[in-house]
Parts: C-alpha cells; sequence; structure tokens
C-alpha cells in the first residue's frame, strides 16, 4: 500500500513500481502524527490471522480446560451442567478473540520518507517511532504459526540498542514489505 502527494513529482519518479493514488487506510491514521511534507509510503496494519494466532495459547488453554471440564461432568458431581460449561468456555473464547480484536484495530504501522511509526494499544496508547536516518538494520522472523499462513514480524533497530525500538508483527506479504522498507531507507537517508 503506497500513498504519496500528487505534487511531490521529484519523488514520484525515482520510486519504480510504486503508484500514485489516494489509500482509504490513511483515514485510520491521526493527522498530528504526520509532520508537513511528510509522504506515507506504507501503512499497515497485522493480517486478521493476527485476531487467533496472537493470543493462540491462552484460545488453546480456553478449550482445553472446558473440554476438561466437560469431560468430568460424567464421572464427578460438579456443580455445573455441560451446557454451562460449553456457554462459559464459548463466552471466555469470544471475549478473548473481541480483545484481541481491539487491539487489532489500534495497531497501526506507518513507513514514512522520514521514519517508522508504529501505533498500538487499547487503553494505554503507545506511539513509536525512529527516523529512518538513525536505523541500523532490521530483522525478520517468522515464528511456526506465522509460516503457516504466510505471516512475518520485522524489527527495527537503531544505534546501540540490542532490542529493537520497533516491530511491526504478524504482517502479510512480509518478504515484499522488508524489501519495500530497504529500499526506503536506502532511497531517504
Amino acid at each position: 500500500m503506497t500513498r504519496t502527494k500528487p505534487n511531490d513529482t521529484s519523488r514520484n519518479a525515482e520510486l519504480d513500481h510504486e503508484q500514485v493514488h489516494d489509500q482509504p487506510n490513511a483515514a485510520i491514521l491521526p493527522a498530528e502524527l504526520l509532520q508537513p511534507g511528510e509522504v506515507i509510503i506504507l501503512l499497515l496494519k497485522p493480517s486478521l490471522w493476527y485476531l487467533i494466532l496472537a493470543p493462540l495459547r491462552t484460545l488453546l488453554m480456553i478449550v482445553l480446560l472446558s473440554y476438561a471440564l466437560f469431560y468430568l461432568c460424567d464421572y464427578t458431581s460438579l456443580p455445573l451442567s455441560k451446557h454451562d460449561i460449553l456457554i462459559a468456555g464459548g463466552g471466555f473464547f469470544g471475549l478473548r478473540v473481541f480483545w484481541q480484536f481491539l487491539n487489532w484495530l489500534s495497531r497501526i504501522y506507518v513507513l514514512t520518507d522520514q521514519r517508522i511509526i508504529r501505533v498500538k494499544g487499547v487503553f494505554q496508547v503507545q506511539i513509536v517511532e525512529a527516523p529512518l536516518k538513525k536505523l541500523q538494520h532490521t530483522q525478520m522472523t517468522f515464528l511456526v504459526r506465522e509460516r503457516l499462513f504466510g505471516l512475518g514480524s520485522i524489527h527495527f533497530f537503531t544505534a546501540g540498542t540490542d532490542y529493537p525500538e520497533a516491530s511491526w508483527v504478524m504482517i502479510n506479504h512480509p518478504l515484499e514489505t522488508h524489501q519495500q522498507i530497504i529500499k526506503t531507507m536506502n532511497k531517504y537517508r
């Protein structure tokens, strides 16, 4: 996804496969985050698989606990019926996925001609930005659960840090996205 200003023809001419077009997702980015004249190169959100894959351990525990309680109903005198267990398990599962949906809605990954930005947080919003000039390297990770669905994560490091300044997790087409990030870093640094 790309978006550049229509009057910025010198930059547009240098971008080989990128097209100038308006991006409907740009509305999800608060305008105050951009500096005057800053051009959005990429505007991404995590894959929708993030809703299930990020809380996978918790969801599996809910399913296993519900199954165990459901099975124990036949052999013990639990004060719950099988119907109650199914409703409670389904309710907890649904609540956890709903919370992850809210988390997904709050996540925005932005690459501009000047910096990378990551916005996340439902109640406590966290905005991390790093100028392209200070980025030293990137790292890509592909967890097994991500690889199964063609997803990956990109981590950004600045000088003197052993931990990433920002991470874009569970994004679609991570290799192509990473290539575009590297191209942008080389072009605008």
